[in-house]
């Protein structure tokens, strides 16, 4: 078995076919939606595949160590995950294939008007072993 995340991404992948941002959406396409990962949770729950999984919200800052006895510095001038990750899922699995497989049943979620989201999803392995250093 191999561990796979997930990611649920707000952008900076490819637009989905159904694009429309969730909170344009109806509360039920949001209650919609929201059972569609739920279900899906519970049929992995019962496959043994289902390790963890959360929608994230949308705050969230960066913070860095800027040396003793100073505070951690927060924030900067990029990207944060608050804008780009929406939520993840973790899968224990046979192999990528399932995790790809997987990835794409959960693409299909529910969004603007009912209809399918056919987000792209991140796909990506858990590290097994700390990389060895070649001389």
């Amino acid at each position: 078995m191999a561990k796979y995340l997930l990611l649920k991404h707000y952008r900076g992948a490819p637009a989905a076919v159904n694009d429309a941002p969730m909170d344009q959406w109806t509360p039920e396409e949001v209650s919609d939606h929201i059972r569609f990962m739920d279900d899906f949770a519970a049929r992995l729950e019962e496959t043994g595949e289902f390790v963890a999984g959360q929608a994230l919200a949308p705050e969230g800052l960066w913070v860095r160590y800027d040396g003793e006895g100073r505070p951690p510095v927060t924030d900067g001038p990029f990207a944060e995950t608050k804008d780009l990750i929406a939520g993840w899922m973790i899968v224990d699995v046979e192999d990528e294939a399932r995790a790809i497989e997987l990835a794409g049943e959960l693409s299909a979620a529910p969004g603007a008007g009912g209809e399918p989201i056919h987000e792209w999803l991140e796909v990506r392995p858990f590290l097994e072993a700390p990389p060895t250093a070649v001389e």
